[in-house]
C-alpha cells in the first residue's frame, strides 16, 4: 500500500466514526489510527530516512564548525589582547626612554655649565696671577733699567 492509500483510510476512520451528540467532533479507534500511522512510517522511501540523517549530520557539522570559529575567534581575542598589552609595554618603554634620553641631557648641561664656570673662574685667577707676574716683571724691568741706567 503506499503513502496517499494509507491516509484516505484516516480519513475513512474519521469519517467513518461514530458522531457525538450536540457536537461535530467524532470518535475514532486511535489503536486503527496508530496502526496505519506505523504503516506510513514504514512506507516512507530510504530516501527520506537518507535525508533525515543527512540534514542530522549537517546540523551536527553546523555546530562543529560554529564551536571551532568560537574557539578561534576567542584565540584572536587573546592574542589580540596580548599584542595590545606588548604594545602598551613598547609605549611604556619608550616614554621610560625619553624620560631618562632627556634627565641625561639635564645633568649633561649641569656639568658642562658647571665645568664652564670653573674654567672660566680659573682663567680669570690666572689672568689675575699673570697680571700680578707681568707687573713684577715690569717692575722688575723698570729697577733694571733704573740701575743700569743710573750706572751708564
Amino acid at each position: 500500500m503506499d503513502i496517499l492509500t494509507l491516509i484516505d483510510r484516516i480519513e475513512e476512520l474519521v469519517h467513518d466514526g461514530r458522531g457525538i451528540p450536540f457536537s461535530s467532533s467524532k470518535l475514532v479507534d486511535p489503536v486503527k489510527v496508530y496502526e496505519i500511522v506505523d504503516e506510513i512510517r514504514a512506507q516512507f522511501p530510504d530516501e527520506l530516512k537518507q535525508a533525515r540523517w543527512i540534514v542530522k549530520e549537517r546540523q551536527e557539522m553546523l555546530e562543529e564548525a560554529e564551536k571551532e570559529a568560537n574557539r578561534i575567534l576567542e584565540e584572536a581575542r587573546d592574542r589580540a589582547a596580548a599584542l595590545a598589552s606588548e604594545q602598551e609595554i613598547v609605549k611604556m618603554s619608550e616614554q621610560q626612554a625619553a624620560a631618562i634620553l632627556d634627565d641625561a641631557r639635564n645633568k649633561e648641561r649641569e656639568i658642562r655649565l658647571g665645568a664652564e664656570d670653573y674654567a672660566d673662574e680659573m682663567l680669570a685667577n690666572l689672568e689675575v696671577n699673570l697680571g700680578k707676574l707681568l707687573t713684577a716683571v715690569q717692575r722688575g724691568r723698570d729697577r733694571l733699567q733704573g740701575k743700569v741706567g743710573a750706572q751708564r
